[in-house]
């Protein structure tokens, strides 16, 4: 069984067919799906898709694109939810992990000091909550492991979601204790340093994802939107690519995810 750990199934092309994409995923071996959820609206639509569905485990944060728009008010909001109060205690024993959470210096939807801000207070939010941490990093990987570097009680609960950087951004994630988190974009062509990077990382620390409806793998990169039944593409890529047994592969990284975020053992 593979796990995809992170799933935008809130977005509205996968929502609307949401039980035909989990029972895809099942179909194809995928078992387990991380719902990431982005800010607190998204949240709020996660729920009726927890109810249905129990193979889905969530991760809530707020994202750096949305760091403009959230205050402290918000940041209580998210521990509350976190927590498992209100409508979110039915669930509470499958929130996992605070993200995606992090800073984004290519878009810059917000200001970068903004950004941070947000970003620390969920860094303190998932200490005081015992929770693992996503992280979203964009053209900003080294200030982000700067700004990790402050909080050494997260030390090896953080996982760089998408991982996208060469070998020596891996080398520095991996020597503070974080995971590396690979996607389709890991099968594109002209993707040699994410190659290599997945390569070298050590096979305790990789976890696998779609981030659909994102970033179809080859072979079927023109499929949109992207799903987790699709995840199997970048688990055969990634196994070929290191020179392990597919089989292999498929277990070590499912547990791998049981062992970062906490699961219930398959």
């Amino acid at each position: 069984m593979l796990i995809d750990t992170h799933c935008h199934l809130t977005c509205p092309e996968l929502a609307a067919r949401a039980a035909d994409v989990v029972a895809k995923a099942e179909q194809a071996g995928v078992g387990r799906i991380l719902l990431v959820t982005v800010d607190l609206r998204d949240a709020d639509a996660a729920l009726p898709l927890l109810e249905r569905h129990r193979q889905l485990f969530w991760i809530a944060g707020i994202h750096p694109h949305e760091a403009g728009r959230t205050d402290r008010e918000d940041i209580a909001r998210l521990e509350a939810l976190l927590h498992g109060e209100g409508q979110a205690g039915e669930f509470k024993d499958r929130i996992v992990a605070v993200g995606e959470t992090g800073l984004d210096f290519h878009y810059d939807f917000a200001p970068r000091s903004r950004q941070e801000q947000v970003f620390r207070w969920q860094l303190e939010l998932a200490e005081k909550l015992d929770l693992p941490v996503v992280i979203h990093a964009r053209e900003s990987e080294e200030r982000v492991c700067d700004i990790l570097k402050e909080h050494p009680r997260l030390t090896g609960r953080v996982v760089f979601h998408c991982f996208s950087g060469g070998r020596p951004l891996a080398r520095r994630v991996l020597d503070q204790g974080g995971w590396l988190s690979f996607t389709g974009v890991v099968t594109f062509p002209k993707a040699e340093p994410i190659q290599e990077s997945a390569r070298y990382a050590p096979a305790d620390r990789i976890l696998l994802e779609t981030d659909a409806p994102y970033l179809s793998p080859v072979p079927v990169r023109k499929v949109r939107p992207n799903e987790p039944a699709l995840l199997v593409h970048t688990a055969r890529f990634l196994a070929d690519l290191r020179g392990e047994e597919y089989t292999r592969l498929e277990a070590t990284t499912t547990a791998n995810a049981v062992r970062f975020f906490g699961l219930p053992e398959v």
